[in-house]
């Protein structure tokens, strides 16, 4: 089930992930050690998308459980302006075309330099994961130092 949030939380939401230029996803090994990894990514709303190797670490872990957790902070210049998201959610495979074309042009407007990497890359077996939200916890100092909100699934 995935949060749903107000317009006004949604674009702030949206906008976080629009100024973050890559995202940190943990996820949970095998031995229950939590793992956690840079990932460049795409956003439609407050679902992300990433990709990884089909048979890395990250993609054992999430076939394991699928409980991750991820984290995005866009730059600031001081603590005064720190905004970001900590989000707990549910890693799908994508495996329907409609929806992985879709992520592939999401991925192309996010990432135009990447055009022409497909030669390079096509060798190598990838993985694209959707990540919906179902617990998303917002930092805004901008509204005081240490200021937070709870959003779930729930509770909305």
């Amino acid at each position: 089930m995935t949060v749903p949030l107000d317009p006004k939380t949604l674009k702030f939401v949206v906008q976080v992930l629009a100024d973050t230029p890559d995202i940190t996803i943990a996820t949970k090994r095998p031995d229950g050690f939590p793992q956690a990894t840079v990932v460049s990514f795409a956003h439609d709303g407050a679902t992300i998308y990433f990709g990884c190797g089909a048979k890395s670490q990250k993609a054992q872990n999430i076939a394991h459980d699928n409980r991750v957790s991820a984290t995005a902070t866009p730059p600031y210049k001081d603590w005064s302006h720190i905004r970001g998201l900590s989000i707990g959610a549910r890693a799908y495979p994508v495996t329907d075309d409609k929806e992985a074309t879709r992520v592939g042009q999401l991925m192309m407007k996010r990432f135009p330099e990447a055009e022409g990497l497909e030669a390079m890359t096509k060798d190598f077996d990838m993985k694209l994961y959707r990540l919906d939200p179902e617990v998303i916890s917002i930092l805004d100092y901008e509204k005081g130092f240490g200021h937070t909100e709870l959003k779930t699934a729930l509770a909305g």
